[in-house]
């Protein structure tokens, strides 16, 4: 008996969580298939959700309709508000997530979501004709659809490796994806191969906590998702701890680099750089004496703590000696050995803007499939994977963020127009307007977006556009309200800035100066700021004390825009358009570019053969392949 669906995604992680329920919101009859459902969304790498750059795509998800802030918002152990000592623009959640908790979360809501059937099996094939995709093999089933969703994870012919040793595995010891990668590449699609590891797992009740230094969560309500109206008390949440490696660590690390599996010749696949092994730090930076590592609990039902910045894949015995010799883990015991892991993936070039493999329409890809790392860009691609297949399916234009827009959308143009030899990371340093893209506004960024989609609900909607009501009622009375010589109000300015208040001043412009705190001046106001959680007093005070930072990037990204208003044919022959650079023409062909924009961006693409492409879109000259 066949059966049809609109949508199937295959795996059911991070990113095919949201790509499938995101669809199946949408109205689209979805099939999830996963090899196990008992680890949906689970966490095999570190149980946290957020982070540099990463807490704002949560954010951003949530904002646009979908469920990482929701799921992380139940399951939190402990929260933290990053980089609090420097501008907005690089502020952003973490949270110390529940292992078990957040998984189970998700499940919750997928199993409650309409439109959804989840099912385990292990996809071999994908059914096409010679254009687009038609649907899915398992083991023992065919299954048709309209659109599939490829997020694979890190499962495709995984393989785990530690030491010398290497067997074919996925990660947390389940079963890998076989048969897929040579389907795909059998449809002319291109894989590499990709790494990634994570560190041991240890005892807690082995651990001597009175020789590490705690680190606790941020005091106040913080929450990931706008809908979540109470965050964790302080009072309740886990502690992490810190500690540091040794002269004595880095010399076992030294003795037994022929033994690991990366300096052993063991390992193939590119691993990432910006979370890369113990092993690989010591080697790289051969000067630091010592490097932090983090201790966080895994969930509250484990006695097992994660060793954050020990990744390695070093022998089990090497491994103990390494731990053994940090400070508090004297006397470790191990729940779980590290290991890296190897697996293939799609090269990103190959995508376009709505995540749909170019050379197969109705074929898209989400997550670390793509070439990325992290359970939020993995997330934050299912997501637009999601909704854009769904899109298609109802005939309408897909959904493409610019990088004035969202971290996600930076992310997506990223893999498209420049590629990746290693897995992608989303950091604040790749966005160019983060003012415009703060944690503080990601409602106000993409909830109309979410609206206009169908994922954001009419009473939520509502709620927020009372809020941006707020916030412009609250700025004109900023403006408008002028304050006079106050015996108390001088005295905070004295003890915080270099002047009291020696003519009037406008409420506004008192908030501007470098020391002032909208949040320890408001008593001084006839104002009433009850309408404002302490979030949005936040996003108030950012958006008047940076008001003219945050123009300047507006008026930047204005002028960008009028560069991705320039649309190029998607079958232009650039191989033989003459004045190119030779390397312009290669990457041209390769990437396709919508627009003269999105051209600037290829590495190799310089302003010249920017020039040449508005000559030519000028003149008309659409030359095809």
């Amino acid at each position: 008996m066949q059966e049809f669906y609109d949508v199937i995604v295959v795996g059911a992680g991070h990113a095919g969580m949201e790509a499938a329920i995101s669809a199946a919101h949408l109205g689209m009859q979805t099939l999830c298939i996963t090899l196990n459902k008992n680890h949906m969304a689970e966490m095999p790498c570190n149980p946290s959700i957020g982070g540099s750059a990463k807490g704002i795509v949560v954010r951003e998800i949530d904002a646009l309709g979908g469920m990482m802030g929701i799921a992380a918002d139940q399951s939190t152990l402990q929260m933290k508000m990053l980089n609090t000592g420097k501008g907005p623009g690089v502020r952003c959640l973490r949270a110390q997530a529940d292992k078990k908790g957040y998984p189970r979360a998700m499940k919750r809501i997928a199993e409650n979501t309409e439109n959804l059937t989840i099912i385990e099996g292990m996809v071999t094939k994908i059914l096409h004709d010679d254009q687009k995709v038609v649907g899915v093999a398992t083991e023992d089933k065919i299954y048709y659809s309209k659109k599939i969703i490829l997020t694979t994870g890190t499962y495709m012919e995984a393989k785990v490796l530690r030491g010398h040793n290497s067997f074919s595995s996925g990660p947390d010891n389940e079963k890998p994806s076989l048969g897929l990668s040579q389907c795909l590449k059998e449809m002319g699609i291109e894989l590499f191969r990709l790494k990634t590891g994570t560190p041991p797992r240890i005892r807690e009740d082995s651990i001597h906590y009175e020789k590490l230094e705690p680190q606790y969560g941020t005091k106040g309500n913080y929450t990931f998702s706008y809908e979540t109206e109470k965050g964790i008390p302080w009072e309740q949440q886990m502690v992490c701890y810190l500690t540091y490696t040794t002269e004595k660590t880095h010399e076992i690390i030294k003795n037994h680099l022929k033994d690991s599996a990366m300096y052993g010749g063991m390992i193939h696949g590119v691993g990432p750089r910006y979370c890369p092994s113990i092993e690989d730090k010591i080697v790289r930076f051969a000067d630091k004496p010592r490097h932090q590592l983090f201790l966080e609990p895994e969930s509250k039902e484990m006695n097992s703590i994660y060793l954050q910045g020990f990744s390695t894949s070093m022998p089990e015995q090497v491994q103990e000696e390494m731990v053994h010799s940090l400070p508090g883990l004297e006397d470790a015991v191990f729940l779980k050995y590290a290991y890296a892991i190897e697996y293939d993936a799609i090269r990103p070039l190959q995508l376009d803007a709505s995540l749909m493999v170019k050379k197969w329409q109705g074929l898209y890809c989400a997550g670390q499939i793509c070439g990325t790392s992290g359970y939020e860009e993995a997330a934050g691609l299912g997501l637009m994977a999601g909704i854009n297949a769904s899109r298609s399916i109802q005939g309408k234009e897909p959904i493409i963020l610019r990088r004035d827009q969202a971290y996600i959308g930076v992310m997506i143009d990223d893999l498209i127009s420049k590629g990746t030899e290693e897995p992608y990371r989303l950091m604040s340093s790749r966005a160019e307007y983060r003012l415009l893209m703060r944690h503080d506004n990601a409602d106000r960024r993409l909830t109309p977006i979410g609206y206009e989609i169908g994922l954001i609900s009419e009473k939520r909607y509502q709620k927020f556009k009372s809020k941006e009501a707020n916030l412009k009622r609250l700025k004109e009375e900023l403006k408008n309200y002028y304050l006079r010589e106050n015996e108390a109000l001088d005295a905070y300015l004295y003890q915080h800035t270099d002047c009291g208040l020696k003519v009037s001043t406008s409420a506004e412009n008192l908030i501007k100066r470098p020391g002032v705190s909208l949040q320890e001046i408001k008593d001084f106001l006839p104002i009433d700021f009850s309408s404002l959680d302490e979030n949005a007093l936040f996003q108030l005070e950012t958006e008047v004390k940076y008001e003219g930072y945050i123009q300047k990037e507006v008026q930047e990204a204005e002028r960008m825009k009028k560069l991705e208003s320039i649309s190029l044919p998607t079958n232009w022959d650039y191989q033989n358009m003459q004045g190119l650079a030779l390397e312009a023409r290669q990457k041209l062909s390769k990437v396709q570019p919508r627009t003269l924009a999105q051209a600037q961006r290829i590495p190799g693409v310089n302003p010249a053969d920017i020039a040449v492409l508005l000559m030519m879109v000028k003149r008309g000259k659409y030359e095809s392949r």
